[in-house]
């Protein structure tokens, strides 16, 4: 198979599954998903000699490297949005949502948004986008070993997270019943 067949049946295999890591990291600016997706299958088109069996993996960390470029570019955007003084960003016109507007299972994210970003990535990469530990280390760029123990460390600080919100909140939002020690009157 030629470099240019490889790279075709990579694109049209791993497409959506970019489209989706992408979006899934990007949450509402819906209008970059494309943009970085693009940029995501030109590096590849660029390295199609390099493309690795299988690929995926190796395009989830091409498309973190292009996230990461995106969110410097918007941090740029925003510092001269604040110079100049003229958006609605700036003056901190921001929508609260209602109380009401709670998804089912936020909680998990709040505890997650309490862990380093480091964290949230290896999490994600095995929760959302299903990465065994051997893909998890080709994306990370690091030996399976410390892919592992990443992983196991993320897990371990996300459980404490989970422990910390269901002692500070009686009943975990979302969670039905809490543990059996909350239904006992005692912590």
């Amino acid at each position: 198979m030629s470099t240019d067949e490889a790279f075709d049946a990579a694109y049209r295999q791993h497409y959506w599954a970019v489209s989706r890591f992408v979006a899934r990291r990007l949450g509402d600016q819906t209008a970059d998903v494309e943009e970085v997706v693009a940029e995501v299958f030109a590096v590849a088109w660029r390295r199609r000699g390099e493309l690795p069996e299988p690929p995926l993996p190796w395009l989830y960390g091409v498309a973190r490297h292009c996230l990461a470029n995106t969110v410097r570019g918007r941090g740029r955007y925003r510092r001269l949005l604040a110079r100049l003084g003229h958006h609605e960003m700036t003056r901190g016109q921001r929508t609260v949502p209602s109380p009401d507007a709670e998804r089912p299972g936020s909680w998990v994210l709040e505890a997650m948004a309490r862990l380093g970003e480091a964290d949230q990535e290896v999490l994600r990469l095995t929760a959302w986008e299903e990465l065994s530990v051997d893909e998890l280390s080709t994306v990370l760029g690091c030996g399976r070993s410390a892919a592992a123990m990443r992983l196991h460390r993320a897990r371990r600080r996300l459980r404490t997270e989970i422990d910390q919100l269901r002692r500070t909140v009686p009943a975990v939002r979302g969670c039905a019943g809490g543990t059996a020690s909350d239904k006992d009157g005692r912590p």
